[in-house]
């Protein structure tokens, strides 16, 4: 199944993102179950968010995901949501 999390950084974290942007890029490559991903930007252009796809084997899993990530380690969002996606197109 596919699992959309649509994440929210919390207002100033900007550099929570920079520090542990490393880590959570590692993270999705060792973890082999992200299709795609990639940040919001505000007006700005600065990272605000991400939206990340997940194949994953069911909700529970892609919660995991989610909790073992390095942004939410650092407490980087104010928010997840964590959604059943359905590709259409692309």
């Amino acid at each position: 199944m596919r699992v959309a999390l649509i994440c929210t950084d919390k207002p100033g974290a900007l550099q929570i993102r920079m520090d542990t942007r490393t880590a959570h890029l590692a993270y999705i490559e060792q973890t082999g179950v992200v299709e795609m991903a990639g940040p919001f930007l505000g007006t700005d252009g600065a990272m605000t968010g991400s939206l990340i796809v997940l194949s994953v084997d069911s909700l529970k899993a892609a919660q995991g995901w989610a909790a073992g990530d390095p942004y939410a380690l650092a407490g980087l969002f104010a928010d997840v949501s964590i959604r059943e996606w359905k590709k259409v197109i692309g």
